[in-house]
């Protein structure tokens, strides 16, 4: 007997490791929806099978317009895959609080705004399954990462909270956490970090954070690793609450072996 199809909605899908998870799961054999600020991004997408749909996660509207959509044309979701985000870098005593609003805005309100209206529906079916696309930067901190890292941590609590929450109703939470991705993040990146340096006293550190991100994001991982991830914890029957994928990710492992003085002093010597 065919399994019935399952129905999957992919945040941030325009680019990066949401397209890649998208063109990966329609593959085999998913139903996609993909949403994303850019839907025209989204065309090849559309034309192998997705369906698209506009949304800006820090707009309350947007979110309610794609769950309707979502509700009327597909019911209930079988899963959700949480991918929406972006960064910015910058020291802790120079980044603008509204810059650090604009992180949490996205890498947090916004995505647990959009699962907050999904949940209900999940809940009344007793199943479902959500992928947190959170990063190595939810689990250790690096100079000039500071409020971007503090996004993710956050996302990381909020994950577990709703992975103990849920399990009540057969709803199951995974945080997916990707190291160094090929998905032009340094390139979006690039503005903050060249205001970052303009101030005399972060110069020296924010260039030599730069130099590291450059070397780093020269042997990034291709997104499609992070696809496959993304497919494995929808996928596996008894999911792990975390999973590591991609460049660089191996050293939340190391971080965690290591005495707190003892890392931070690997940390300057390679950032400060």
């Amino acid at each position: 007997m065919t399994k019935p199809q399952r129905t999957v909605l992919i945040t941030g899908a325009s680019s990066g490791i949401g397209k890649a998870t998208a063109q990966l799961l329609l593959l085999h054999g998913w139903k996609v929806i993909a949403a994303a600020r850019r839907a025209d991004a989204m065309t090849d997408l559309c034309a192998s099978g997705a369906k698209v749909f506009p949304l800006d996660i820090t707009d309350i509207q947007s979110r309610q317009s794609l769950v309707t959509h979502v509700h009327e044309q597909f019911g209930v979701l079988d899963a959700l895959v949480n991918n929406a985000g972006f960064g910015e870098v910058g020291p802790i005593e120079t980044m603008p609080i509204q810059t650090a609003q604009s992180l949490f805005e996205v890498n947090v309100f916004g995505l647990i705004g959009l699962t907050q209206m999904l949940l209900p529906e999940m809940r009344k079916h007793g199943k479902g399954r959500i992928i947190n696309v959170s990063s190595i930067a939810g689990r250790f901190v690096t100079p000039g990462s500071g409020w971007y890292a503090a996004s993710k941590y956050a996302l990381e609590a909020l994950s577990d909270a709703l992975r103990l929450e849920l399990h009540q109703f057969g709803i199951q939470v995974v945080i997916v956490e990707p190291g160094l991705i090929a998905t032009g993040f340094e390139n979006v990146a690039k503005a903050s970090m060249i205001e970052a340096q303009s101030d005399p006293a972060w110069t020296a550190m924010m260039r030599k954070v730069e130099q590291n991100w450059m070397e780093g994001f020269r042997r990034a991982s291709p997104a499609d690793v992070v696809a496959k991830t993304i497919r494995k914890a929808l996928e596996a029957r008894a999911p792990n609450a975390r999973y590591r994928c991609g460049h660089r990710s191996e050293s939340v492992a190391i971080q965690k072996l290591l005495p707190t003085n003892v890392w931070d002093s690997i940390i300057r010597s390679q950032m400060i």
